[in-house]
């Protein structure tokens, strides 16, 4: 259907010739001389077209009309009286644009278009924001377990309120899942949704990406860049694998926990920033702070809402329902014609250990789907990861004839930084330690900064 504009003017002559103007360009047109009359169409418009000066009610009082009626359209107002004060006016009342008299055809149908496509455009975002919402919506969430029940409503009472959050779990949990759910279940979920992945950035560059620099704080900062935390103002901040921060930024994170402001790198400007922090870690932090790699006062001040997400093993009765889900999704992903998971399949599902949880689920159940012979996966359909069992410790000797704890545990560490090219991070998921824990241990064995491999 073609947008429909209201055309509201008193001026006869220049209502007919704007309406026969509209009508040749494929919109559908409405018109009225006076504001009262125009009420009675103004919901059913998509954009209204108004004079400032009119008989009766006048352009400003129609506009303050139509916001108290929750009409939510754009309204673009002519007049001849044209000045700075007058379109101030008319803005602060709630005009989208500003036309003023005379105008050329070319210049109202260009305004008449721009204006129509932002509000497409907002329709469209608002669309994607309820998608989100419905997707992130705690009621689909997998939760038939005792365990998730709890944590989701402990999410449900937490998501309205400013309290950071600390999310604990192991890789694959659904850390991510749940703080995105709390950020759409919260009053801040129409604004950003700002993901860090701690992990992922490396050391020199953490400070300039979360906090942000001025032109000229390092060579190459050719400009002025925001941090994501400006970036996220108002919204959310979702730090994953926390443990991972170093100092230095550890201690501008707690400023903004406690003071609510930032500085930029090169900057001496205090900045106010409203933001939400959630944070997540797959490794026990407690331990970070016994090695002195993690602030303590960082620490309690990230807890002050602790949730802790269960290991798919934890919560079994969620596995059906999961692995009905994936399956689902994976058939629509590629076209597959299969429609159910049997019994038995699902027996062998419940009964696997699943170090990766629930990401290795979905997994499983995509590989197994797409491998499938037939229109249900069978038993003989489920293709589950192979990972050698660890062997017994035999008796007597468990450490490598020769060698002592620390040497054992210095050639691992030698080892994982060899297998990863130097890379700390890298080295630190091999070995499943944070990337705080593997330099404190490298500085302890006396290795620097790990480039000793």
């Amino acid at each position: 259907m073609n947008p429909r504009i209201l055309i509201i003017e008193d001026e006869e002559r220049l209502r007919r010739v704007v309406e026969l103007q509209l009508r040749s360009s494929g919109y559908e047109v409405d018109q009225a001389p006076t504001g009262e009359l125009a009420l009675a169409s103004a919901d059913r418009a998509d954009l209204i077209l108004t004079d400032l000066r009119l008989p009766g009610m006048d352009g400003l009082a129609l506009l303050q009309e139509i916001r108290k009626r929750n009409v939510h359209v754009p309204v673009i107002v002519m007049t001849a009286f044209s000045s700075v004060e007058t379109a101030v006016e008319a803005m602060k009342a709630g005009a989208q644009d500003f036309l003023p008299k005379p105008f050329s055809m070319d210049h109202l149908m260009a305004v008449v278009q721009k204006n129509l496509e932002v509000r497409a455009l907002r329709h469209e975002n608002r669309a994607l924001r309820d998608q989100l919402g419905a997707r992130y919506d705690l009621a689909n969430i997998v939760a038939k377990s005792a365990g998730m029940r709890e944590v989701l409503e402990t999410v449900r009472r937490v998501a309205a309120t400013k309290a950071t959050v600390l999310l604990k779990g192991e890789s694959g949990t659904g850390k991510d899942l749940i703080a995105r759910s709390i950020h759409f279940q919260s009053p801040r979920h129409e604004r950003p949704f700002i993901k860090i992945n701690c992990a992922a950035i490396p050391e020199t560059l953490m400070e300039s990406e979360l906090f942000g620099y001025e032109k000229g704080a390092f060579t190459g900062a050719n400009t002025s860049k925001l941090g994501k935390f400006e970036q996220a103002d108002t919204g959310t901040v979702f730090l994953d694998e926390i443990g991972d921060i170093p100092p230095a930024a550890q201690v501008k994170l707690l400023r903004i926990l406690q003071e609510r402001e930032l500085e930029r790198l090169g900057s001496n400007r205090v900045r106010p920033v409203d933001v939400r922090v959630i944070a997540a870690t797959n490794v026990d932090l407690k331990k970070a702070l016994e090695q002195g790699s993690f602030r303590e006062d960082l620490y309690y001040r990230l807890n002050v809402m602790p949730i802790h997400i269960l290991p798919l093993r934890e919560r079994r009765d969620d596995i059906a329902e999961l692995a009905e889900r994936f399956l689902e999704k994976a058939v629509q992903e590629h076209g597959l014609p299969v429609d159910g998971i049997s019994p038995e399949a699902l027996e062998i599902l419940r009964n696997y250990r699943w170090p990766g949880n629930v990401r290795q689920l979905q997994n499983v159940i995509e590989r197994s789907a797409l491998l499938c012979q037939g229109t249900r996966l069978e038993a003989v359909d489920i293709k589950l990861d192979s990972a050698p069992s660890p062997e017994a410790i035999p008796e007597g000797h468990f450490l490598p004839e020769g060698l002592t704890l620390d040497e054992y545990e210095e050639a691992l560490l030698r080892e994982a930084l060899r297998r990863a090219g130097g890379n700390k991070s890298q080295a630190a998921r091999m070995l499943g330690l944070s990337r705080n824990a593997l330099r404190y241990r490298l500085t302890q064995m006396g290795m620097g900064d790990g480039t000793m491999l």
